[in-house]
């Protein structure tokens, strides 16, 4: 029986795309933790230590590559195709690991971050693609939303193989060592992907029906075709809509660009600094008679704990995902992080015991990763057309990375300026500002749910 990749039955095949796919997820959030437990390590050998602007600025600089990687080569792929930076971005980011671990010092760890950013955030645009081109369309939500839950395997895998390294260690010198947890991630991917091909959806579009044919043919099997036996191929050459990327696209790039950056915001700003905000909040088990490292090494324990419930985050959300509609779920979860966040604040300035802060802080991370996180990432290949795809996905990605980029650098100086408090103040408005800002510019806000 023959099909067409919309009406395909799920197999085998289509869970090897996803999961190789979302290992750019699983890289990506990986990072950024592992980024999380080298900053406080450093402050313990720098002399003097690491002013709130370096910490702010080393924390920023993968987001910062990802947020330009996202949209330049979101904007290649359009014209040149996937598959070769499908393969390019892992390496990019292995090679630059690689020199970090060579030659450790701040200066060279900060530029090699900006290359894994950039090569991740090439990442970002592609991986989303090749999902949302593959997958039949019964299962596309699902599927894309699978691929971003990988990104808790990425906070939970990095977090718990950190805190197993670094609890047996008594020199903090020995922070370079942790980037062979990227090293191995990213050398996995390009072996991975040296099987892959190029989006049979890609090579259409661009009239390339014979190779798009072939493609599609390596991806799902010979009795999966572009269209239906009896229907007409994709003409050789696509008409251009008129007006150009940003006349057309406006209204999809504020509703899948602007909550991204506020999201962005609760998922890096709070994610990179969360073992000092564990810290300055008062809830690691600090003893006044062990070094610093032991404090270090209990925030990095009690991180492991919170990001635990990210994945029951995603699972979440991916259960309801094809019962309520998405742009729902994102403007409700955000909201419901903000309830959270000032539940956290509350318990702080009141000085409730600590279950209740960390209890606060774990709902924040499930109702974060259950809407926005989740949601932030499922929109964008489902409202632009395949012609504007890279490009639209990577500039909501690059969005995203801004509100990342603008909190990872305020956050220690917030800290530094006003303490926690300030911190949770700042970051509970964010979260109602992508509340809002989602159900005004949904589209279908006015169709039923």
């Amino acid at each position: 029986m023959s099909y067409t990749i919309d009406n395909a039955p799920l197999t085998w095949r289509h869970y090897f795309i996803t999961g190789v796919a979302s290992l750019g997820q699983l890289i990506g959030t990986g990072l950024a933790t592992l980024v999380s437990v080298i900053i406080p390590l450093y402050q313990l050998i720098a002399h003097p230590e690491l002013s709130s602007f370096m910490q702010g600025l080393v924390g920023a600089m993968d987001l910062i590559g990802i947020m330009v990687g996202s949209t330049i080569l979101g904007k290649i792929s359009d014209h040149y195709g996937y598959l070769w930076l499908f393969r390019l971005c892992p390496a990019l980011i292995c090679v630059a690991a690689v020199i970090t671990l060579l030659f450790p010092s701040l200066s060279v760890l900060i530029i090699c971050l900006f290359f894994m950013g950039f090569g991740i955030g090439g990442e970002y645009s592609l991986d989303s693609n090749y999902i949302s081109q593959l997958m039949p369309t019964k299962w596309n939500f699902l599927m894309i939303g699978g691929a971003k839950a990988a990104s808790a395997l990425g906070n939970i895998g990095v977090a718990a193989v950190c805190f197993l390294i670094v609890k047996d260690w008594t020199n903090p010198d020995l922070w370079p060592h942790l980037l062979w947890i990227m090293i191995v991630i990213s050398g996995s991917m390009v072996v991975l992907r040296i099987r892959f091909w190029e989006s049979p959806k890609w090579l259409a579009e661009h009239g390339r029906i014979k190779q798009a044919e072939k493609a599609l043919h390596h991806f799902l099997g010979p009795n999966v075709n572009l269209v239906a036996q009896d229907a007409e191929l994709p003409p050789e050459k696509t008409a251009k809509p008129a007006g150009g990327f940003f006349k057309r696209n406006w209204k999809n790039i504020i509703f899948t660009g602007v909550p991204w950056a506020c999201e962005g915001l609760g998922v890096y700003g709070i994610g990179v600094f969360l073992p000092i905000l564990v810290m300055a909040l008062g809830l690691e088990h600090h003893n006044p008679k062990l070094s610093g490292l032991a404090d270090v090494t209990s925030s990095v324990e009690i991180t492991l704990w919170i990001s635990c419930i990210i994945l029951p985050g995603f699972i979440l959300g991916l259960a309801i995902i094809n019962k309520v509609a998405p742009a729902k779920i994102q403007w409700v979860g955000f909201f419901l992080s903000g309830i959270t966040l000032l539940i956290l604040l509350l318990a702080y300035k009141y000085h409730w015991v600590n279950w209740i802060s960390i209890g606060a802080f774990m709902a924040f991370e499930l109702f974060l990763n259950m809407g926005p996180h989740l949601i932030t990432f499922v929109l964008p290949p489902k409202v632009y057309p395949v012609k504007d795809r890279g490009l639209g996905s990577g500039i909501a990605a690059s969005l995203g990375k801004v509100g990342a980029v603008l909190g990872v650098f305020f956050i220690p100086i917030l800290l530094n300026i006003g303490g926690s408090s300030l911190v949770l103040i700042v970051s509970i408005i964010v979260m109602f500002l992508g509340g809002v800002i989602t159900y005004i510019f949904n589209p279908e806000r006015k169709k039923p749910v």
